[in-house]
């Protein structure tokens, strides 16, 4: 994810706690995922539970995403 920015990454979650924040919520919710995802029992019963967590996994990645282009401006 976002390759093109791995120093500014690494800088940010050393140093911007709101970044950290950002970061450690979409890291959490892809473990999340896949452990569900991998789990055929729970899987089945909690779509509607992961398809939401994918909707927010992918607005941090938006965020994420505006978060690292305005901190390349800069």
């Amino acid at each position: 994810m976002f390759h093109e920015h791995r120093d500014l990454i690494t800088e940010l979650k050393q140093s911007d706690a709101h970044f950290q924040k950002l970061f450690k919520e979409h890291n959490e919710l892809d473990t999340e995922i896949d452990k569900l995802e991998n789990d055929v029992v729970k899987a089945s019963s909690r779509e509607s539970e992961i398809e939401m967590m994918k909707r927010r996994k992918l607005a941090l990645k938006d965020e994420i995403g505006h978060y690292l282009a305005e901190k390349s401006k800069a």
